[in-house]
Protein backbone atom coordinates (compact mmCIF):
# COMPACT_ATOMS: atom_id res chain seq x y z
CA UNK A 1 0.00 0.00 0.00
CA UNK A 2 1.34 3.25 -1.14
CA UNK A 3 2.68 5.50 1.65
CA UNK A 4 0.26 8.45 -0.24
CA UNK A 5 -2.86 6.50 0.23
CA UNK A 6 -1.85 5.97 3.64
CA UNK A 7 -1.77 9.04 3.92
CA UNK A 8 -4.58 10.25 2.30
CA UNK A 9 -7.12 8.11 4.79
CA UNK A 10 -5.01 9.92 7.82
CA UNK A 11 -6.53 12.49 6.75
CA UNK A 12 -9.88 12.21 6.48
CA UNK A 13 -9.85 10.89 9.97
CA UNK A 14 -8.12 13.95 11.19
CA UNK A 15 -11.06 15.55 9.21
CA UNK A 16 -13.55 13.26 10.92
CA UNK A 17 -12.02 14.82 13.98
CA UNK A 18 -12.07 18.49 13.87
CA UNK A 19 -16.08 17.99 12.85
CA UNK A 20 -16.57 16.19 16.09
CA UNK A 21 -14.83 18.77 18.01
CA UNK A 22 -16.34 21.93 16.13
CA UNK A 23 -19.88 20.02 16.33
CA UNK A 24 -19.43 19.10 20.01
CA UNK A 25 -17.91 22.77 20.83
CA UNK A 26 -20.96 24.28 19.34
CA UNK A 27 -23.34 22.19 21.15
CA UNK A 28 -21.59 23.09 24.37
CA UNK A 29 -20.21 19.47 25.96
CA UNK A 30 -16.64 18.90 27.08
CA UNK A 31 -15.20 15.77 25.77
CA UNK A 32 -16.26 14.70 29.05
CA UNK A 33 -19.40 14.68 29.26
CA UNK A 34 -19.91 13.69 25.41
CA UNK A 35 -18.08 10.73 26.43
CA UNK A 36 -20.66 9.66 29.34
CA UNK A 37 -23.16 10.43 26.95
CA UNK A 38 -22.22 8.25 24.23
CA UNK A 39 -21.21 5.73 27.19
CA UNK A 40 -16.82 6.16 26.12
CA UNK A 41 -14.14 8.05 28.34
CA UNK A 42 -13.82 11.53 27.47
CA UNK A 43 -10.21 10.42 26.73
CA UNK A 44 -11.60 8.49 24.03
CA UNK A 45 -13.47 11.52 22.64
CA UNK A 46 -10.12 13.98 22.91
CA UNK A 47 -8.15 10.41 21.11
CA UNK A 48 -10.82 10.63 18.20
CA UNK A 49 -10.73 14.50 17.73
CA UNK A 50 -7.18 14.05 17.17
CA UNK A 51 -7.11 10.86 14.73
CA UNK A 52 -4.88 8.94 17.22
CA UNK A 53 -8.27 6.50 17.80
CA UNK A 54 -11.40 5.81 15.18
CA UNK A 55 -14.56 5.17 16.95
CA UNK A 56 -16.54 2.09 16.03
CA UNK A 57 -19.83 2.48 14.50
CA UNK A 58 -21.86 2.14 17.51
CA UNK A 59 -20.20 4.91 18.47
CA UNK A 60 -20.34 7.11 15.61
CA UNK A 61 -24.40 6.90 15.57
CA UNK A 62 -24.30 7.62 19.10
CA UNK A 63 -22.42 10.62 18.52
CA UNK A 64 -25.21 11.50 15.63
CA UNK A 65 -28.05 11.15 18.07
CA UNK A 66 -26.34 13.33 21.47
CA UNK A 67 -24.86 16.31 19.10
CA UNK A 68 -28.22 15.96 16.68
CA UNK A 69 -26.11 15.58 13.57
CA UNK A 70 -28.40 13.49 11.39
CA UNK A 71 -26.56 10.38 10.64
CA UNK A 72 -23.55 12.67 9.50
CA UNK A 73 -20.49 10.64 11.55
CA UNK A 74 -22.41 7.81 10.63
CA UNK A 75 -21.92 8.20 7.19
CA UNK A 76 -18.63 9.87 6.95
CA UNK A 77 -17.59 6.61 8.82
CA UNK A 78 -19.23 4.18 6.57
CA UNK A 79 -17.09 6.17 3.64
CA UNK A 80 -13.74 5.97 5.78
CA UNK A 81 -14.12 1.95 6.38
CA UNK A 82 -15.13 1.40 2.74
CA UNK A 83 -11.82 3.06 1.51
CA UNK A 84 -9.95 0.84 4.03
CA UNK A 85 -7.77 -2.34 2.96
CA UNK A 86 -9.36 -4.35 5.26
CA UNK A 87 -12.70 -5.86 5.93
CA UNK A 88 -15.04 -3.41 8.36
CA UNK A 89 -14.71 -5.83 11.19
CA UNK A 90 -11.03 -5.72 11.26
CA UNK A 91 -10.03 -2.25 10.48
CA UNK A 92 -10.71 -0.94 13.47
CA UNK A 93 -7.93 -3.62 14.86
CA UNK A 94 -5.87 -3.19 12.43
CA UNK A 95 -4.91 0.75 13.49
CA UNK A 96 -4.72 -0.22 17.02
CA UNK A 97 -2.45 -2.37 16.15
CA UNK A 98 -0.44 0.92 15.09
CA UNK A 99 -0.86 1.96 18.61
CA UNK A 100 -0.61 -0.69 21.10
CA UNK A 101 2.35 -1.03 23.16
CA UNK A 102 1.85 -4.59 23.69
CA UNK A 103 0.34 -7.57 21.44
CA UNK A 104 -0.01 -11.06 22.55
CA UNK A 105 -1.93 -13.87 20.70
CA UNK A 106 -2.70 -17.00 19.78
CA UNK A 107 -3.03 -19.00 16.43
CA UNK A 108 -4.74 -22.37 16.84
CA UNK A 109 -4.03 -23.23 12.43
CA UNK A 110 -2.07 -20.56 11.41
CA UNK A 111 0.90 -18.12 11.43
CA UNK A 112 0.14 -15.33 12.52
CA UNK A 113 -0.62 -12.33 10.12
CA UNK A 114 2.00 -9.93 11.38
CA UNK A 115 4.73 -12.75 11.07
CA UNK A 116 3.72 -14.04 7.72
CA UNK A 117 6.06 -13.85 4.41
CA UNK A 118 4.21 -12.87 1.41
CA UNK A 119 4.39 -16.33 -0.30
CA UNK A 120 2.22 -17.71 2.74
CA UNK A 121 0.09 -15.46 2.53
CA UNK A 122 -0.49 -15.50 -1.17
CA UNK A 123 -1.27 -19.09 -0.85
CA UNK A 124 -4.16 -18.01 2.37
CA UNK A 125 -5.43 -15.54 0.13
CA UNK A 126 -5.53 -17.74 -3.09
CA UNK A 127 -7.32 -21.05 -1.49
CA UNK A 128 -9.77 -18.74 0.47
CA UNK A 129 -10.67 -16.65 -2.72
CA UNK A 130 -10.27 -19.10 -5.58
CA UNK A 131 -13.00 -17.01 -7.43
CA UNK A 132 -11.91 -13.31 -7.01
CA UNK A 133 -9.20 -11.32 -9.06
CA UNK A 134 -5.61 -11.46 -9.10
CA UNK A 135 -5.66 -7.75 -8.89
CA UNK A 136 -7.81 -8.54 -5.39
CA UNK A 137 -5.40 -10.74 -4.48
CA UNK A 138 -2.64 -8.67 -4.69
CA UNK A 139 -4.57 -5.69 -3.24
CA UNK A 140 -5.25 -7.65 -0.14
CA UNK A 141 -1.02 -9.16 0.06
CA UNK A 142 0.00 -5.25 -0.26
CA UNK A 143 -2.24 -4.39 2.61
CA UNK A 144 -1.40 -7.76 4.75
CA UNK A 145 2.57 -6.86 4.27
CA UNK A 146 2.14 -3.33 4.90
CA UNK A 147 0.70 -4.42 8.29
CA UNK A 148 4.00 -6.49 8.96
CA UNK A 149 6.39 -3.34 8.72
CA UNK A 150 4.97 -2.80 12.24
CA UNK A 151 7.65 -5.29 13.83
CA UNK A 152 9.81 -3.71 11.73
CA UNK A 153 9.68 -0.50 13.10
CA UNK A 154 11.77 1.16 15.64
CA UNK A 155 8.94 1.92 17.73
CA UNK A 156 7.22 -1.14 17.55
CA UNK A 157 5.18 -3.05 20.16
CA UNK A 158 6.54 -5.58 22.36
CA UNK A 159 5.34 -8.84 20.80
CA UNK A 160 4.45 -12.57 21.89
CA UNK A 161 3.36 -15.04 19.56
CA UNK A 162 2.23 -18.77 20.87
CA UNK A 163 1.68 -21.01 17.49
CA UNK A 164 -0.11 -24.00 18.00
CA UNK A 165 1.90 -27.05 16.11
CA UNK A 166 -0.96 -27.14 13.70
CA UNK A 167 0.40 -23.90 12.02
CA UNK A 168 4.09 -25.39 11.37
CA UNK A 169 2.24 -28.73 10.10
CA UNK A 170 0.03 -27.65 7.03
CA UNK A 171 1.81 -27.31 3.98
CA UNK A 172 0.39 -23.81 2.78
CA UNK A 173 1.79 -22.94 0.12
CA UNK A 174 4.15 -26.43 -0.39
CA UNK A 175 7.44 -26.90 0.60
CA UNK A 176 9.40 -24.30 -0.01
CA UNK A 177 6.70 -21.77 0.94
CA UNK A 178 6.91 -23.28 4.05
CA UNK A 179 10.33 -23.73 4.96
CA UNK A 180 10.92 -20.04 4.07
CA UNK A 181 7.90 -19.35 6.35
CA UNK A 182 9.67 -20.73 9.45
CA UNK A 183 12.95 -19.35 8.82
CA UNK A 184 11.28 -16.23 8.98
CA UNK A 185 9.98 -16.77 12.12
CA UNK A 186 13.52 -17.86 13.64
CA UNK A 187 14.52 -14.80 12.14
CA UNK A 188 12.04 -12.40 13.48
CA UNK A 189 12.98 -14.67 16.80
CA UNK A 190 16.36 -14.31 16.85
CA UNK A 191 16.27 -10.50 15.93
CA UNK A 192 14.48 -9.90 19.20
CA UNK A 193 11.77 -8.83 17.28
CA UNK A 194 9.30 -11.62 18.32
CA UNK A 195 8.96 -13.75 21.31
CA UNK A 196 7.74 -17.17 20.00
CA UNK A 197 6.28 -20.24 21.87
CA UNK A 198 4.53 -23.48 20.14
CA UNK A 199 2.23 -25.24 21.73
CA UNK A 200 2.70 -28.82 20.70
CA UNK A 201 0.20 -31.67 19.92
CA UNK A 202 1.16 -33.46 23.27
CA UNK A 203 -0.10 -30.47 25.17
CA UNK A 204 -3.68 -32.12 24.48
CA UNK A 205 -6.82 -29.89 25.30
CA UNK A 206 -6.10 -26.25 25.99
CA UNK A 207 -7.78 -23.56 26.82
CA UNK A 208 -8.34 -21.75 23.52
CA UNK A 209 -9.25 -24.66 21.67
CA UNK A 210 -9.75 -23.53 17.87
CA UNK A 211 -9.85 -20.07 19.25
CA UNK A 212 -7.77 -17.33 18.17
CA UNK A 213 -6.90 -14.11 20.44
CA UNK A 214 -5.11 -11.19 20.19
CA UNK A 215 -4.47 -8.75 23.25
CA UNK A 216 -3.52 -5.58 23.08
CA UNK A 217 -2.66 -2.80 25.56
CA UNK A 218 -1.61 0.49 25.57
CA UNK A 219 -0.13 3.68 27.15
CA UNK A 220 -3.63 5.91 27.09
CA UNK A 221 -5.96 3.29 27.15
CA UNK A 222 -7.30 0.31 28.45
CA UNK A 223 -6.07 -2.95 26.98
CA UNK A 224 -8.62 -4.94 24.57
CA UNK A 225 -9.11 -8.73 23.10
CA UNK A 226 -9.88 -9.57 19.72
CA UNK A 227 -11.17 -12.76 18.49
CA UNK A 228 -12.62 -13.54 15.16
CA UNK A 229 -14.92 -16.16 13.39
CA UNK A 230 -16.58 -16.50 9.81
CA UNK A 231 -16.42 -13.15 8.32
CA UNK A 232 -16.29 -11.44 11.83
CA UNK A 233 -14.69 -10.14 15.04
CA UNK A 234 -15.40 -8.81 17.85
CA UNK A 235 -12.93 -6.03 19.99
CA UNK A 236 -13.54 -6.16 23.56
CA UNK A 237 -12.42 -3.78 26.02
CA UNK A 238 -14.84 -4.85 29.38
CA UNK A 239 -12.20 -5.25 31.77
CA UNK A 240 -13.44 -8.50 33.44
CA UNK A 241 -13.78 -9.88 29.57
CA UNK A 242 -9.85 -8.92 29.32
CA UNK A 243 -8.60 -10.06 32.57
CA UNK A 244 -10.53 -13.78 31.63
CA UNK A 245 -8.62 -13.35 28.40
CA UNK A 246 -5.34 -12.73 29.69
CA UNK A 247 -5.88 -15.75 32.18
CA UNK A 248 -6.44 -17.88 29.26
CA UNK A 249 -3.18 -16.57 27.32
CA UNK A 250 -0.80 -17.19 30.76
CA UNK A 251 -1.93 -20.37 31.12
CA UNK A 252 -1.25 -21.57 27.31
CA UNK A 253 1.97 -19.76 28.11
CA UNK A 254 2.51 -22.75 30.98
CA UNK A 255 1.98 -25.40 28.65
CA UNK A 256 3.39 -24.30 25.82
CA UNK A 257 7.34 -25.54 24.68
CA UNK A 258 9.56 -23.08 25.98
CA UNK A 259 11.31 -19.98 23.31
CA UNK A 260 14.49 -21.76 23.25
CA UNK A 261 12.26 -25.26 22.39
CA UNK A 262 9.86 -23.68 20.51
CA UNK A 263 12.93 -22.43 18.24
CA UNK A 264 14.28 -25.53 17.94
CA UNK A 265 10.96 -27.52 16.99
CA UNK A 266 10.76 -24.93 14.21
CA UNK A 267 14.18 -25.24 13.00
CA UNK A 268 13.64 -28.82 12.55
CA UNK A 269 10.09 -28.78 10.73
CA UNK A 270 12.17 -26.09 8.48
CA UNK A 271 14.53 -28.77 7.67
CA UNK A 272 12.17 -31.51 6.90
CA UNK A 273 10.46 -28.87 4.35
CA UNK A 274 13.47 -28.34 2.84
CA UNK A 275 14.61 -31.74 2.20
CA UNK A 276 11.09 -32.46 0.96
CA UNK A 277 11.58 -29.76 -1.75
CA UNK A 278 14.97 -30.87 -3.03
CA UNK A 279 13.57 -34.68 -3.02
CA UNK A 280 12.67 -35.48 -7.00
Amino acid sequence: MANGSRGSRQAAWEFFGAELKRRREDAGFSQSVLGARVFVSGGYIGQFEQAIRRPQLDVAQRIDEVLQTDGFFERLWRKLIKEQPFTDYFAHVAELERLATEICEFEPALVPGLLQTPEYARALYESSNPFVTDEYIEEQLRARMDRTLLLKDATRPLYWAILHETALCVPVGGPDTMADQLDHLLVMARERKALLQVLPFAAGAHTRMGKMMKLMEFDDAPPTVYTEGVSSGTLLDEPAVVKRVRASYDLLRAVALSPEASLALINSVSEDYRTCASTP
